[in-house]
């Protein structure tokens, strides 16, 4: 039997995404485009493949046995292919497709931009929302390179390495009426707070470290990111519990001072995750050194001011 390898990716996105359009969307095809492929898989595998429902598209049993099977068919191809081809940073010509959590966005990715500029002009990010999970993301199907951020349960298909750990600091208005260098128990869960709402799963983390704690908080605002806690906080009496790192820029600000936590609420990681198609992808792996670096530079730095400090 002979097949059409340019099938299986559409195979791939279909399984991912469950939906027509928004496969279509993925692999940068047309609608049409993608039924046509959809219609000559099922010719070729005598097998329905996907059937429509309410709300989306169910996979047969053949379906299901077939997924795990093409993925690591492809991502074993990829490894050849790849893996032979040279890759020069300051010649390179390449667009990566990163999806960072609205911290990773913040810290991270100024200076790893800044490090391409100066190394690797010629490649570009496409930064993408990080998302609810790692299938949102389209990182489970490879159509995102590589994923920043807390990784919780990673499926089988997707490498995940430890880049960094970040604590926890509070901030408020630099003439706040009732706080001077530091926040007791009793003052914190007096206070009114602004709760940061990222997508994903470092708001879990944080709501755990405070339970964990015995800390109640009475969050008056939540807001989507982090670039909106300053100008809340500098204009009202309010309190915000941020990253460390994200405190240590917010502390330019002469209108806020940031403080430690009342206790100590611990640390939680960040990590770096991909497919495993790009194990062996020349540049992705000179990308993920870069992050690597990057991550290690930005600890580094923070561990250093920290000393500095006491």
């Amino acid at each position: 039997m002979k097949y059409d390898l340019n099938l299986l990716p559409v195979f791939v996105a279909l399984m991912e995404e469950r939906n027509v359009t928004r496969a279509a969307e993925q692999l940068g095809m047309t609608q049409p485009a993608v039924s046509n492929a959809l219609n000559r898989l099922r010719e070729t595998l005598r097998d329905p493949l996907f059937i429509r429902e309410r709300y989306g598209m169910k996979p047969t049993e053949m379906a299901q046995a077939l997924a795990p099977v093409i993925r690591g068919a492809l991502a074993s191809l990829d490894d050849v292919i790849l893996g032979q081809q040279a890759f020069d940073p300051a010649r390179a010509t390449r667009q990566f497709t990163i999806a960072p959590n609205s911290y990773v966005e913040f810290v991270l990715m100024p200076l790893i931009v800044a490090r391409l500029r100066e190394c690797a002009p010629g490649i570009r990010l496409r930064l993408t929302p990080f998302g609810n999970d790692l299938a949102e993301t389209g990182a489970i199907s490879g159509a995102t390179e590589m994923v920043l951020g807390r990784i919780v349960e990673p499926p089988d298909n997707m490498v995940v390495q430890h880049l960094m750990d970040d604590g926890l600091a509070c901030v408020v208005r630099s003439d706040h009426p009732e706080i001077a260098e530091s926040i007791s128990e009793e003052q914190y869960q007096r206070m009114r707070h602004v709760n940061v709402l990222p997508p994903g799963r470092m708001r879990v983390g944080l709501f755990q470290m405070l339970q964990q704690a015995g800390l109640r908080r009475d969050v008056s605002v939540s807001v989507t990111h982090f670039l909106a806690v300053p100008e809340m906080v500098a204009v009202t009496d309010y309190c915000a519990t941020l990253p460390r790192l994200i405190c240590q820029r917010l502390a330019r600000d002469p209108r806020l001072k940031v403080l430690p936590t009342p206790v100590d609420l611990g640390s939680f990681p960040v990590e770096l995750a991909w497919h495993v198609r790009y194990r062996n992808d020349p540049a992705h792996r000179w990308l993920r050194s870069l992050i690597v670096e990057v991550a290690n530079d930005v600890s580094g730095a923070a561990a250093a001011e920290a000393v500095a400090g006491h």
